[in-house]
Parts: C-alpha cells; structure tokens; sequence
C-alpha cells in the first residue's frame, strides 16, 4: 500500500498540496492521508481529487490523538511515499506583546509537532520515499517583530538538512520548503497581532507556483526549495553578509518605512 501523509491540511500549502499530489501521482498512490484539526475543510477536497483520501481530523500538537496516526501506521504497514509537514502558524509582534500561548504555540506546531509526526512516520519510509518540510525564508535571517516564529523555521531548515543526510543511505530525501511570503491564510491568522509590512505584500507569492516548485525540487534531491528570484538573492545576501550588518541595515529600512506611512496619512 502506497500513501502519502499530509499534515496542515485543510489550508494553505498543505491543502496545495494535497491537490496536487492527487492530480501528478494519484494514480500510483493508494490512499493521501490528510492531517488538520478543521474536518470539514479537509472533506471539501473529497471527490474533488482523483485520488482516494483518509482523514485524521487532529491537533497534532498533541500527542494523544496522535495515536490515532501511529496506530494507523501499525495496522496497515504502508510504504509513505511522499511525507509532507506543512502545518504552522506565525503572530506579528514583538516578544512579550504577542501572547505567551502564542508564542509557545509557535514553537509547539511549528517544531516540536513537526518533529513527532516525522519520528512516527519514519520508520515507513523506504527508498525513494521524499520528505518536505515548510520552513520558510524567514529562517534565512532573524526577524525583530516575528521572532519567535524566524527562530521556529531556521530549526526546521536546520533540522531538516541534518535529516536529509542521515536518510541519505536509505535513499531518502528531505527537502526544506523556503519560500517567501505566501498569498494564504497565514497572513489572515499572522495579522490578528500585527501588520505585514509592505514589502511582504509586495513580494506575496502564488501558493500553486510554491506547492509546484516544492514537488520538482523533492523528486530532485534538492535540499532546499526556494522560490523566485527576489529570495534566491535574500538567501544567497544572507550567506555573504554578517547577519548584524544585514539586520541594522534592516531596522533602518523599517523605521523608514514606518516614518513614510506617518507621513503619508499626515497628509492625506
């Protein structure tokens, strides 16, 4: 039996890529598990893939129902093809403004679940079998004002390349997922504490053109995935250059930014 796991689900780059997943490899694959809390946003998708999809509704940061995944598992020994850890969320703010459940939340979903669902899940991996993880371009270089949620990615990029090299002589592949900012829910639930700054709207990416990327780059080995030019650079800035000077040059940026919004509704 061949599947594919899918946490963060019912929304966003899980949902993305739920659907296509379904539609490149539906036919090779027996069953998609689905893996998000909101059942009903999971059950839109069904009959609206051409693949056969089994849902877990959950909150995988919590170990009890998680059960229900690993003794899944257990019963029916299937070959996971395609592990693919999107579930995540981020709050805009400073440390100590955003909520202490929130911030802890971060950490929670974003690291330690992500963990958990791979250590349940790995031991039905096989050759050729592929992992992606979403971290995101915020683990390039620390973010004052989404700090917490900066920190959970660079481990999930960390983690990530560290576990692509041990699966390696398995003949697994891990590839961290590291695009910019993404037209999805996210923001809707990242805005509820603060604003994106304008550059980030700028820059918003097309999820279908993520989710697509993300696929090629892990049928290719590829460590990491990053999509579009203007991240490619920010990367590739944030290898060259001292991340200190990258971040005072950062801050002066902002407060410019934030000084011209003042000024422009001043005079409006």
């Amino acid at each position: 039996m061949k599947i594919a796991i899918i946490t963060g689900a019912s929304s966003g780059m899980g949902r993305e890529s739920a659907v296509q997943l379904a539609d490149r490899f539906g036919g090779k694959l027996d069953e998609i598990w689905l893996l998000a809390r909101r059942k009903e946003k999971m059950e839109e998708l069904i009959g609206q893939v051409p693949a056969k999809l089994r849902l877990f509704p959950m909150d995988i940061t919590d170990r009890i129902q998680l059960e229900k995944l690993k003794l899944a598992l257990e019963e029916e020994k299937p070959r996971v093809v395609f592990l693919v850890n999107a579930a995540g969320f981020g709050k805009i703010g400073k440390v100590g403004e955003v909520s202490l459940s929130d911030e802890m939340g971060m950490v929670q979903l974003n690291c330690q679940a992500l963990c958990a669902v791979t250590n349940i899940v790995l031991p039905y991996l096989q050759k050729g079998s592929r992992v992606i993880q979403y971290a995101s371009s915020a683990a390039f270089l620390p973010q004052a004002g989404f700090a917490i949620y900066a920190a959970t990615k660079s481990f999930v990029l960390s983690y990530s390349q560290a576990l692509n090299q041990e699966l390696q002589e398995r003949g697994i592949r891990v590839t961290a997922v590291c695009p910019g900012p993404v037209d999805t829910e996210f923001f809707a639930v990242a805005e509820t504490t603060g604003e994106i700054p304008a550059y980030k709207q700028f820059a918003m990416a097309n999820p279908k053109k993520v989710v697509r990327l993300a696929i090629r780059d892990s049928l290719m080995g590829k460590r990491v995935s990053i999509y579009g030019l203007t991240m490619k650079s920010f990367y590739w800035l944030c290898q060259l250059l001292p991340h200190s000077l990258l971040l005072t040059v950062w801050d002066g940026l902002m407060q410019a930014a934030k000084y011209g919004r003042k000024g422009w509704k001043k005079k409006g």
